[in-house]
């Protein structure tokens, strides 16, 4: 719940949901899978109808997931999925979006792009990852890894990370255009970028998944209302006696912006 994007899930899950008639019931694992097992079986115990889980960035599964998926219990994973294990899903097109920002990025002339990402253990973090590298392989352009920072979740925090971002873009001065996993990324890149543009008039060109909510700044747009109202259609599908499990991915729109706008922040 510390993003806007999920917030926004909440907020259009729970208004589609009580257009149905039915009521949400709403806890926060705080990306522990001990706390999503806790809450899958407390739900189970309270004899809910149906569940939305918004699974934790784990690299493995919480069986808790698995078994109701055993049980075709009615759930339905919303923002990632589950590779290899047929569930009902709902995701946006990360890697097309992705693929596309990426593109617009080379097509400008930029040739060595950054990524800023938290480490790549799910499937939103793998696919926009492969986006990113099918737009170099498509034109059989060659792609820099070593410009890719992977940062641990304990190291991303406003404390911390935009110092780490610095330097890293500081040690890589061929790099003129970086792209990141998501706002939050966005946001420490950017006052990063807008240290160095201060102190040694270096600019760098950002772009985003999600919206950073700073004008300037160009983002790949989720339909946030479109993947909460596909969930609790595919949910009520289930709830009704049916089970065909299904992944839907939902369009993405990557929004540019024509204006810069720079924070005036010294990381120290």
């Amino acid at each position: 719940m510390k993003t806007r994007i999920e917030q926004e899930f909440v907020n259009n899950i729970e208004k589609y949901v009580s257009q149905t008639g039915h009521n949400l019931i709403i806890k926060i694992t705080r990306e522990s899978q001990f706390e999503e097992a806790d809450a899958i079986e407390m739900f189970r115990e309270m004899d809910v109808k149906g569940m939305i889980i918004f699974p934790t960035e784990k690299e493995t599964y919480n069986d808790a997931v698995l078994r109701l998926t055993l049980d075709k219990f009615p759930f339905v994973l919303i923002d990632r999925y589950m590779e290899n294990i047929l569930t009902y899903s709902v995701t946006s097109e990360n890697e097309a979006g992705t693929y596309e920002a990426i593109s617009y990025l080379i097509n400008k002339g930029h040739k060595n792009i950054g990524l800023i990402s938290p480490i790549i253990t799910n499937t939103v973090t793998h696919e926009r990852a492969r986006g990113f590298e099918n737009a170099f392989l498509k034109r059989k352009t060659t792609i820099n890894k070593n410009l890719w920072l992977t940062l641990s979740f304990n190291e991303i925090a406003q404390s911390k990370t935009p110092k780490l971002i610095r330097d890293f873009l500081l040690n890589k001065p061929e790099m003129t255009a970086v792209f990141t996993m998501n706002a939050e990324l966005a946001l420490y890149t950017h006052l990063a970028i807008s240290s160095l543009k201060k102190e040694i008039g270096r600019k760098i060109e950002l772009l985003t998944f999600d919206p950073l909510g700073i004008s300037g700044i160009s983002f790949i747009k989720q339909d946030i209302a479109e993947c909460s109202k596909k969930t609790v259609e595919l949910l009520l599908e289930q709830i009704e006696g049916t089970y065909k499990p299904k992944r839907i991915y939902v369009p993405v729109e990557l929004k540019i912006s024509e204006s810069v706008e720079i924070l005036e922040t010294i990381i120290t």
